[in-house]
């Protein structure tokens, strides 16, 4: 299948996946803007060749958003609070901070300006998954995502929900795509950016959701 250059612009560059990512498109000629959040991980970006965007996921309108998308050919979105800073900045990351830029690609959409497509970053099953509202921040998690792969798949956008399983730090090999219903297996982070960088770079993104484990058939065949 024939691969397109596009301008991309990942959000959450400095993240494990976004760090495997973006020397992977940058190596077959994409022009990758990485998005983070601190001065301090500028120079590790653009020693990968990507361009850094320093910007806060919390503090950005979707109206920014839209002004800093409308550039772009694709926008990744591979931020993630996870639970690990507390429950409160759970739901302004993974929730009102990619709600956010969905209301910026759907503010250009209705305004007839050019819309990039849209990557998300998810993991198999989140439109599924219910866990203890007892554990705040886990709870956060869960239900952030829920929201917005389901704001997505509400919407009329051109985008695709990426689901991994249980990431792990192994190399990458094949692919299987599973259903997206039936969460088991494993999924190497750098079979996760073989796999962006192989939707960034397609005419038309696959079906949604793409949820997928370590497998053996090559990630061309997606």
């Amino acid at each position: 299948m024939t691969l397109t250059k596009k301008k991309v612009l990942y959000i959450g560059g400095h993240g494990k996946v976004g760090l495997l990512a973006t020397p992977k498109m940058l190596k077959v000629g994409h022009n990758v803007h990485s998005l983070i959040r601190s001065e301090s991980q500028v120079e590790e970006i653009e020693n990968l060749g990507a361009t850094a965007v320093l910007k806060d996921i919390t503090k950005t309108s979707a109206q920014e958003w839209a002004e800093l998308f409308a550039d772009f050919d694709t926008v990744v979105w591979g931020a993630g609070n996870g639970g690990r800073g507390g429950a409160d900045l759970t739901w302004a990351v993974d929730r009102d901070g990619a709600m956010a830029t969905i209301d910026a690609l759907e503010l250009l959409k209705a305004e007839g300006k050019k819309v990039p497509d849209y990557v998300m970053i998810s993991y198999v099953g989140a439109t599924h998954n219910e866990t203890d509202p007892n554990d705040e921040s886990w709870y956060a998690y869960v239900e952030s995502k829920k929201a917005v792969d389901n704001r997505l798949n509400s919407s009329e956008l051109n985008y695709v929900i990426l689901g991994p399983s249980a990431l792990t730090e192994e190399p990458a090999g094949g692919i299987e795509v599973i259903e997206d219903t039936n969460p088991h297996g494993q999924t190497s982070r750098e079979l996760v950016a073989e796999v962006i960088t192989e939707v960034v770079g397609r005419e038309s993104l696959p079906a949604s959701p793409l949820a997928f484990i370590d497998g053996e058939n090559p990630v061309s065949s997606i």
